[in-house]
């Protein structure tokens, strides 16, 4: 994957027609964006999770998972990246669906380029305002400073490598510090309840966070018995 640290936005595009995913890549290229192309529903997703965009334009027909069910997985991990759907369909329908699921815009195909870049310049400068007034934007408890917009952690100043389901179970212990998460919220907060309960994800991911974190003895993540985790300020 592409290093995107030196660009001004990152885009992820989830479209399956071949011509019509070059003809959007390469329009926004030349705007001096990086973009990440998935050509099916699961690929969409995985990207998204390995490295998350500024911005997704996101086809409703795709293989694999349709447009739909991408939108509900991007949503689990950031609310708040802005999603242009893109359809050929014009039903009332489709796009009531995909508002109501947390879409930021809709367009029908076949569109006019100008217009998409209006639309992405548009969305992606409130990113920037959103970013440059909102701190809630940067999540810290004790010596843990976590930044959504940078994707960054850092202890006592220290950056820490996080996978992208490590830094969402981090964020979400964060956001609830001090309370008593049990498996099954942290399994809707962060994997979404589709996810199988009896799974024991949360207790490897767990494991990880406190490795990365130094916490081997779990006084900053602490395991209430028979009730789930805690993330405490130290």
């Amino acid at each position: 994957m592409r290093n995107w640290h030196d660009v001004r936005m990152r885009i992820l595009i989830a479209e399956d027609e071949p011509l019509i995913a070059s003809f959007i890549e390469k329009g926004l290229a030349a705007e001096g964006h990086a973009i990440e192309v998935a050509v099916n529903g699961p690929s969409a997703i995985g990207i998204f999770l390995a490295a998350p965009a500024d911005l997704v334009i996101l086809d409703v027909m795709l293989p694999g998972c349709d447009g739909f069910e991408v939108l509900q997985q991007i949503r689990q991990v950031d609310p708040l990246v802005p999603v242009i759907m893109l359809t050929a369909r014009g039903e009332v329908d489709d796009r009531v669906r995909g508002l109501d699921l947390g879409a930021t815009d809709y367009m029908v195909k076949p569109f006019a380029f100008a217009e998409l870049a209006a639309r992405v310049r548009s969305h992606l400068r409130t990113v920037d305002r959103a970013g440059a007034a909102a701190r809630s934007d940067i999540v810290e408890v004790g010596d843990l400073r976590l930044d959504l917009l940078r994707r960054e952690v850092l202890l006592d100043d220290e950056p820490v490598a996080l996978s992208a389901r490590e830094f969402a179970l981090l964020e979400y212990l964060m956001r609830h510090r001090g309370q008593v998460l049990s498996r099954q919220q942290i399994l809707d907060g962060v994997w979404g309840i589709s996810h199988d309960p009896r799974s024991n994800v949360i207790d490897v991911y767990i494991r990880y966070l406190r490795t990365k974190l130094r916490d081997e003895d779990a006084s900053r993540i602490e395991t209430v018995r028979g009730m789930g985790y805690r993330l405490v300020d130290r």
